[in-house]
């Protein structure tokens, strides 16, 4: 992280003139966000401080936004790399918020690591909180999740019930449980009790090779292992979104049939149940990364989000109707 760490300096969430410090002139530049400053696009960046956490974020936002989309990473990742996404999001007229989760990108906490599920949901409405407190987020609210972070969302929907504030939630490659997990989750309960983190392997989770490339070899923000402490966190919070009622919130699942990171097949038919009226995409060569997918992958997955969006521009607050049955 030391070619970030001069970052940690720049303070709270604000915003961010035309000439933005060096320091995030540099992660700008690395991560190729910094050509979108300049299209008339405003941005504010700094950390918002929760309870247990320091947060890296970032608020991106047309002239006149449509509403506020959430963007939440998977897991090894950080708000840096989803630079496609974002990019679309704000031709589409949305606000787009981004952050890293605890122990990932330049938020705070043990490296891709987690105590609790629980834990990212209390930063997720920590930060929708301040958020709402400085007017930076206007309705309508939608979620948009890459596989841990469509985990987080989808709990925080269900788990929120009648108070939810989403109008609607995009889920990308979303976790449930992990492919193979039947054969691993045994090795797991084995190993935990002596055994800390292991090695990350980097697995090809997408056909484009240069983003695969860069994850291995010019990501300094990249972890390098797989902590137990994650995994057993992971199983305890399946157990516990598994036991949450159903929604009818409108959710769009986009999903790639070579994905060898989410055992997805299982993870669909579970996400159905939850989501009765959710509308599932899948792409038969797509793996596990599709927000850096290749662009002949990429872009008509976006076409699909894009439509899905469209129909909530200028909806009314989620909280004015509810979306959880009885």
């Amino acid at each position: 992280m030391s070619q970030f760490e001069s970052l940690q300096a720049l303070g709270p969430l604000a915003r961010i003139s035309a000439l933005p410090p060096r320091a995030l002139s540099d992660y700008l530049a690395h991560y190729r966000l910094a050509p979108l400053l300049d299209r008339r696009v405003g941005l504010y960046a700094g950390f918002v401080d929760t309870e247990r956490y320091r947060l890296w974020a970032q608020v991106w936002t047309p002239e006149q936004p449509c509403g506020t989309a959430f963007v939440v990473h998977g897991y090894f990742d950080h708000l840096g790399l989803y630079r496609h996404l974002l990019e679309r999001l704000l031709d589409q007229g949305w606000r787009v918020v981004l952050w890293d989760l605890p122990g990932h990108g330049l938020s705070s906490g043990a490296r891709a690591t987690i105590d609790d599920f629980e834990d990212y949901g209390a930063c997720l409405q920590a930060l929708q909180r301040q958020l709402t407190g400085e007017d930076l987020a206007p309705h309508p609210w939608v979620g948009i999740g890459q596989s841990t972070g469509a985990a987080i969302l989808a709990t925080d929907a269900l788990g929120r019930g009648t108070a939810s504030p989403w109008q609607g939630l995009a889920l990308l490659a979303p976790l449930v449980r992990p492919w193979g997990w039947p054969q691993s989750s045994w090795l797991h309960r084995l190993a935990s009790p002596f055994i800390r983190s292991i090695p990350r392997s980097y697995q090809a989770n997408s056909n484009d090779a240069d983003f695969a490339a860069f994850l291995r070899e010019s990501d300094p923000l990249q972890p390098d292992r797989l902590t137990l402490t994650w995994v057993t966190a992971m199983r305890r919070w399946m157990s516990h979104m598994l036991a949450l009622p159903a929604s009818d919130l409108p959710v769009l699942i986009l999903q790639g049939e070579q994905d060898l990171t989410v055992d997805w097949a299982w993870n669909l038919e579970v996400l159905t149940g939850k989501f009765p009226q959710a509308r599932v995409v899948r792409h038969p060569e797509a793996r596990h990364h599709l927000v850096n997918e290749s662009a002949f992958i990429r872009e008509p997955l976006f076409d699909e989000l894009d439509a899905f969006l469209a129909g909530f521009h200028g909806a009314p607050a989620a909280a004015d109707h509810p979306t959880t049955t009885p």
